[in-house]
């Protein structure tokens, strides 16, 4: 069905990395679909402050549905790295015993890998983890393997998914915070904060850690989301204490435990906590989790230092129960619920589109594929990632190029300019797109250039810089 401007089949509510993939697997579809969002950029919500993990399918029994939706989802990233070209490497997960009484527990992990028909999963003794993982502690006793885990970079995965959703016809809608919805005959009207409107014949609630909110606005189920916020460290790439596999210790009762992880552009990841919080834009880090990760971090990886830190940032998972919560609602029309998606939520994430789109089929909606549907994204040249020749090449074409802008990941003015014209004009969205600032200096060399890019491209005034949107103005006064 075509409808007006304003009118959707389907509207999915929230862009992060679950409401990406169900807009792309939608955008496949004689559908006009919209992805709506209430930040000025995609992943800017939960999926930007991620460990960006695809997980070995191990940690949960396959009695729960995010087990056999991150199973799925796992198998999906080769095929999806083809298309949307994201970083993803299969490095392979090894989770860590440093006592013999924890392997009983990396036992019981084994065998319920085992059941859920993970492929090549591995008891090791010692000698086979330090095999594995020279820089491991010598006070390993044993562990496990899964060569099938990887790394991904969790916002540009986002970017890539919703860049094709709207290449295939999606409509994307920032800044649009739901704050009420009425349904009359077969179609919602969805009422954003600020007083727009769209309409839309099916509703899917994918607003992460404000679904409980949205489906309220729907006079839908009661349920609360709480947060589990979790801190993280980020080292040099320089650092030496990096590992060539994701590196897990043996779990908790409420947590993976925290983690150090390889990231797939090089630096290497520390964390997370696991601590409720009741404020869900709770995102400051403190000291005493620093301490707390750093030791946790030592006791696998002793190499580990104060010294190689960059940053540190907070992300807060979603959590209703100890399952995802994805179903139709069972109280009103026309409204799909995927709730509650913690980790492993964007292992998963592939799956669930795959799972959202059989649930509408099941409500109803007529699918019918396109015939031009192109599920493809060209690769983006990035300087630090070509050859002198090739880089060369690329400057006789564009000059800006040959214009590094973020020195510490060698980042070009072209870049830079490629993300804004992308739509990303506020320095959080032309970070994630093209790591600009996320290097040694934090942009302590590049941001102010970034700034004077992002004027001169748009016409915007430097009081209109924002980090991340409307509240966080970077500069005040006279330049």
């Amino acid at each position: 069905m075509k409808g007006a401007a304003d009118s959707f089949d389907v509207a999915v509510i929230g862009a992060g990395v679950s409401g990406a993939n169900i807009a792309r697997r939608l955008s496949a579809y004689e559908l006009d679909v919209a992805l709506v969002e209430k930040e000025v950029d995609v992943s800017f919500g939960i999926s930007k402050a991620n460990s960006g993990i695809v997980h070995g399918g191990f940690h949960h029994s396959g009695h729960y549905l995010k087990a056999r939706l991150e199973i799925q989802g796992a198998m999906m990233f080769d095929r999806l790295k083809a298309e949307l070209d994201f970083p993803f490497e299969r490095c392979g997960i090894v989770v860590v015993a440093l006592h013999e009484d924890e392997m009983r527990s990396v036992e019981q992990l084994y065998m319920q890998g085992v059941e859920n028909h993970v492929i090549g999963i591995e008891m090791c003794s010692r000698d086979r983890m330090l095999e594995l993982e020279p820089k491991l502690s010598q006070d390993t006793v044993g562990g496990l393997y899964v060569p099938g885990g990887g790394i991904v970079e969790p916002y540009r995965f986002v970017f890539s998914l919703v860049e094709n959703a709207v290449k295939n016809g999606t409509s994307l809608i920032t800044s649009f915070k739901v704050e009420a919805a009425e349904r009359k005959g077969d179609w919602w009207t969805v009422r954003a904060a600020d007083g727009r409107s769209i309409k839309a014949r099916y509703v899917v609630n994918a607003a992460g850690l404000f679904a409980d909110e949205v489906s309220k606005a729907f006079g839908a189920e009661d349920f609360l989301v709480h947060g589990r916020k979790g801190e993280y460290y980020l080292l040099d790439r320089q650092t030496k204490a990096k590992p060539d596999r994701v590196v897990f210790p043996v779990p908790t009762s409420i947590s993976k435990g925290m983690l150090i992880v390889p990231t797939v552009e090089g630096t290497v990841l520390i964390g997370p906590t696991a601590t409720r919080v009741d404020d869900k834009e709770a995102f400051s880090t403190t000291r005493e989790q620093l301490d707390t990760i750093l030791k946790s971090a030592r006791t696998m990886v002793p190499s580990i230092s104060e010294g190689d830190v960059i940053t540190s940032f907070a992300g807060i998972r979603s959590v209703i129960d100890e399952d995802f919560y994805i179903d139709a609602s069972a109280l009103v029309p026309g409204l799909i619920q995927v709730a509650g998606i913690q980790s492993p939520g964007l292992t998963a994430s592939p799956a669930i589109g795959e799972y959202v789109k059989d649930l509408l089929k099941k409500a109803g909606l007529r699918l019918v594929e396109k015939a031009d549907w192109d599920p493809i994204m060209h690769k983006l040249p990035r300087a630090r990632e070509l050859s002198p020749f090739q880089l060369d090449e690329l400057v006789r074409k564009d000059p800006a190029y040959g214009e590094i802008v973020c020195r510490c990941e060698e980042v070009s003015e072209a870049e830079i300019v490629e993300a804004i014209r992308r739509g990303h004009t506020t320095l959080d969205g032309i970070k994630y797109f093209t790591r600009a600032q996320m290097g040694r200096c934090q942009g302590g060399f590049c941001t102010y250039k970034i700034i004077k890019i992002i004027m001169r491209e748009t016409g915007m005034s430097y009081a209109e810089i924002t980090k991340r949107g409307e509240g966080s103005q970077v500069l005040r006064g006279e330049l």
